[in-house]
């Protein structure tokens, strides 16, 4: 027998061969209310159906005084009506038992089937319903009646008390057939996407009827049946079970089975191309195919089963109609496109080369000038200025930190001030002319070694250092613009999850080092004293002749360097303390004296509860506490609210701490020099030459940072509409190299952690969403607004030091913290490394872990391990020059690992290299390899893939 919808069928399958992006049609080709398989459904060339809200009415009161009451609704997951409570259940995912199937495909098969009735209104619908041979005109006008009366529902609109309905049922005449105010009301109504339509079913017993009624109908036009449903959607199916009084709960089990049958995607878009009984019937025993059935004895059936936080792609289902449509001579096609078309994603159109000279660059300009007015219009949401906030700050704490870890390296040629305008001339740049303008661009834990090294080279052979690092400069601006000539950036496509787990572990160690250590540092200079030992130092305030208070530090001598390294923000230093401080051993006087080691436990109590604080908020966003409403404005500006609430407690408690340090002078930061810098100074002239052998170095460095955090940022989870610009962002860069070589600024490429949080905090996610489903990840907001005033408000920092001078250091580091934790604890690294510490049987059900054995995959996670182990025991030792080299030897370690395991394990475990995507489909995999249809999980690899490597920062 021929599944309903045949004939689309045969249209579609000409679209097998059309890649997914091109079948997808917009931005509203992501997950929808109606679940995930729409997604599914577009990859197949299957057309889209509306939502559907399912109601089941009960008809209550036999023999005594009849009504009609809700019981139950679906969209997705069933709500029951809490009779005692006055309220509706949690949802979950329904149960049904077989009888109550087959029993309900008894009674259609046996009663009264329409098709694309043309009702117009429930009492037209009612009389075609009603005109049954088997129904005397007596019986007929008393079900006629029956059916016309209102029902009961439970509706609760927001701020008042549960409305029901009419408490006295009657007739409804014709213009009693409009929707009730409260249906309107309904805060429902707000949960369901425009262009949902409704689905009712009436169940029931009735002392009067000698047999079992069953009637469904499909109107021709959806029509709103009045105060029949407790939303006033149009109505487009009708379902009517009715018959004399049996034992237990027979026609209420029949009626939910009807409404579980109506809420399932693939029965849904069945029935609605039904031209017959038949095919109606044969979507029925399509379901029942797909039944789980749970032995009685092994489960208690009272037992509501949560929804799952993931709902399972309908892919495979559609695939299973699609082949049994176009019998077996596709069979052999569509397993092809299962185990290979769904996973290895065709080479994107940035990844392919041209052939010419430059022509990668000339493809990108193109394709995003079209974007370009876009880029700016779709910035007007309110959750751009979360992002700015956010990002502004991040952006502040990484300049500062990498400021002076920068003036550290380089004895003061460059400093905060130059990092600072570095950060807002190349940041704004770059959002204005890259091919990918959600990147935050930044000094980079790798090229501040790098920096380190070169002039540790120039101070040991007495050469000019900005002078030669600016020759440095031009040669990796001119290697870059070669690599972009050539089309280099194709390469990428080498760039596996083993590359990008490795890099993206590193820069977020770095900052997990750099936050901590910066801590560690302070603890050091001012250690804590135990009980009853003589504290050193104290810092006092105390009012002045003029009414106004200031600021002293009384401190050893042999500490005073320890001080002023630390740079703790206190102003009015002094060896000698003002008199009421003078007592012996610096012991502070009065409640507005802190001791050094006060310092240290308020800075480190501050560090502390910004990091959990921003933890904290950020995942009550996906908490049962509070309103939607509030819990959205808290994860949204969790990082905001940490820092806020640090700087209260802060000032609450007239803290001694670290504060943030702005530079309020325009002038470099090196006596002496101007803004340009010389081309030679004291260097000899062939220095000029020498230097494109680090240049060559630093040019793999910055290609691997660059394009390793591109590729992440890119990846086709996150569902870019917009596309990537590999070129266009590397030419970007290489000019911006030769810019801030030339002003003597620190250099600059994509901050991988700062991105992928730039990114996270403009996630759009679902509004409307089916009961119980989690809001559905709809994509990233892309725009150059947010990036722009990011930088500009950078730039304009240096004049807010009245204000910004206020901000604890420790609560920056807080959040510098907390980014690196995030990052570093969202990658599938992080939890291969957890399994190393876990029995066998406390492991997690992971995917991999049903296709790789244990031992394979603890190797393959050692291998990780020990390349990045090696790669930071390069970065801290003198041999830190071939970092680079190291950085693009991990491209090599995966090539290599082809060796070790086989293209199943590292499907699972990373991803295949270009060349083995494209002999898959020539060569296929061994038969111990293949996923067969009768496997009990093989429908995993239907699954969604999630982003491996995400910052969820807000």
């Amino acid at each position: 027998m021929k599944l309903p919808g045949q004939e689309e069928f045969e249209v579609s399958s000409a679209c097998e061969n059309v890649p997914t992006g091109e079948l997808d049609s917009g931005p509203g080709s992501g997950p929808s209310p109606d679940g995930p398989s729409d997604t599914d459904r577009g990859e197949l060339g299957v057309p889209k159906d509306p939502l559907l809200f399912i109601q089941l009415n009960e008809l209550l009161g036999w023999p005594q005084a009849l009504e009609w009451r809700e019981t139950g609704r679906w969209v997705l997951f069933e709500e029951k009506l809490e009779v005692g409570a006055g309220r509706w259940s949690v949802p979950h995912v329904p149960t049904l038992a077989l009888p109550s199937l087959q029993k309900l495909r008894s009674l259609l098969a046996e009663g009264l089937v329409l098709l694309d009735c043309p009702a117009q209104s429930f009492l037209e619908l009612v009389e075609q319903v009603t005109r049954v041979e088997s129904l005397s005109p007596e019986l007929r006008g008393q079900l006629q009646a029956l059916l016309l009366q209102r029902p009961q529902h439970l509706i609760q609109p927001t701020g008042t008390r549960p409305c029901q309905g009419s408490a006295h049922p009657r007739e409804a005449s014709h213009n009693e057939e409009a929707p009730l105010k409260e249906q309107h009301q309904n805060p429902l109504r707000r949960k369901l996407p425009p262009g949902a339509e409704a689905g009712v079913v009436l169940a029931g017993e009735l002392g009067f009827l000698a047999q079992p009624l069953g009637a469904f109908v499909r109107l021709r036009d959806p029509v709103v049946l009045g105060p029949l449903t407790e939303v006033p959607l149009p109505s487009r199916f009708f379902c009517l079970l009715l018959g004399p009084s049996t034992l237990g709960k027979g026609y209420h089990e029949m009626g939910r089975a009807m409404a579980v049958l109506l809420s399932d995607p693939q029965f849904q878009w069945s029935v609605r191309r039904a031209s017959n009984l038949q095919h109606l019937l044969a979507a029925l025993d399509a379901f029942l195919e797909e039944v789980t059935v749970l032995p009685p004895g092994r489960w208690d059936p009272t037992t509501r089963i949560a929804p799952p936080k993931c709902l399972p792609s309908q892919h495979k289902r559609l695939l299973s109609q699609l082949r049994e449509v176009q019998g077996p001579s596709a069979r052999h096609g569509a397993l092809a496109e299962d185990r290979y078309g769904h996973w290895p994603q065709a080479p994107s159109p940035e990844l392919q080369r041209t052939g010419r000279l430059f022509g990668g660059l000339v493809q990108d300009v193109r394709r995003k000038a079209s974007w370009y007015p876009s880029d700016f219009l779709d910035a007007l949401h309110p959750q751009c200025f979360s992002a700015v906030l956010y990002i502004y700050l991040a952006t502040v704490t990484n300049a500062i930190t990498f400021g002076g870890l920068l003036g550290e390296a380089t004895n003061g040629a460059q400093g905060v001030l130059e990092s600072f305008l570095g950060t807002a001339v190349a940041g704004a740049a770059f959002c204005l002319m890259a091919g990918q303008p959600l990147t935050i661009l930044s000094s980079t834990g790798p090229v501040l070694v790098f920096e380190r090294l070169l002039f540790s080279f120039s101070r040991d052979y007495s050469l000019d250092y900005l002078p030669f690092r600016l020759w440095v400069g031009i040669w990796v601006a001119t290697f870059c613009l070669a690599l972009v000539a050539t089309e280099a950036s194709v390469l990428v496509r080498y760039f596996t999850r083993f590359t990008e787990e490795g890099f993206c572990a590193l820069i977020s160690l770095i900052f997990i080092y750099d936050a901590v250590g910066k801590m560690l540092s302070l603890t050091s200079a001012y250690p804590i004293q135990s009980p009853g030992y003589p504290a050193y130092g104290c810092f006092c305030q105390y009012p002045d002749l003029g009414g106004n208070e200031s600021e002293w530090t009384r401190t050893e001598p042999k500490d005073r360097d320890d001080i002023s390294s630390m740079d703790l923000g206190l102003v009015n230093a002094s060896l000698l303390p003002p008199p009421e401080c003078a007592r012996r051993g610096g012991q502070p006087r009065g409640p507005s004296c802190h001791t050094v080691p006060d310092i240290t436990f308020f800075s480190l109590l501050l560090f502390l509860t910004s990091f959990l604080l921003a933890t904290a908020l950020k995942h009550m966003k996906a908490s049962r506490f509070f309103p939607s409403v509030v819990r959205r404005v808290l994860g949204d500006f969790s990082s905001v609210l940490a820092m806020l609430l640090g700087c209260g407690l802060d000032s609450f408690l007239g803290l001694a701490t670290p504060k943030l340090t702005v530079p309020s002078e325009f002038k470099p930061t090196l006596p002496g020099r101007g803004w340009l810098v010389s081309p030679f100074g004291a260097n000899p002239w062939w220095l000029s030459v020498a230097a494109a052998l680090p240049a060559l170095l630093l040019s793999i460095l910055i290609f691997m940072d660059q394009q390793i955090t591109a590729v992440i940022l890119n990846r086709a989870e996150y569902k870019l509409q917009k596309g990537a610009g590999f070129h266009l962002d590397l030419f970007c860069v290489a000019l911006l190299m030769l810019l801030t070589s030339v002003l003597g600024l620190p250099w600059y490429v994509s901050a991988t952690v700062i991105s992928l949080a730039h990114m996270d905090s403009l996630r759009r996610e679902s509004r409307a969403c089916a009961l119980g489903e989690p809001c559905s990840f709809l994509g990233i907001r892309e725009q150059r607004l947010t990036g722009l005033v990011v930088f500009i408000l950078t730039g304009t920092s240096i004049f807010l030091a009245p204000v910004l001078k206020f901000i604890p250091m420790p609560v920056l580091y807080g959040v510098f913290l907390y980014m690196g934790v995030a990052a570093i604890s969202s990658i599938q690294f992080t939890k291969r490394v957890q399994l190393l510490l876990m029995p066998a049987k406390h492991q997690p059900d992971l995917l991999l872990l049903r296709h790789v054995p244990l031992s394979r995959v603890h190797l393959f996670t050692a291998i990780q391990l020990a390349c990045l182990g090696l790669l930071w025991i390069i970065k801290s030792t003198p041999a830190a020059i071939i970092f680079p080299l190291m950085l693009l030897g991990l491209v090599g370690v995966r090539k290599a690992l082809e060796r070790v395991f086989s293209p199943q394990e590292l499907l699972w475990l990373d991803e295949l290299m270009p060349e083995k995507e494209r002999s898959i489909p020539e060569k296929g995999l061994q038969p111990e390899y293949s996923l067969s249809g009768d496997s009990e999980d093989s429908e995993l690899m239907y699954q969604p893939r999630a982003p491996e490597i995400n910052i969820s920062v807000n």
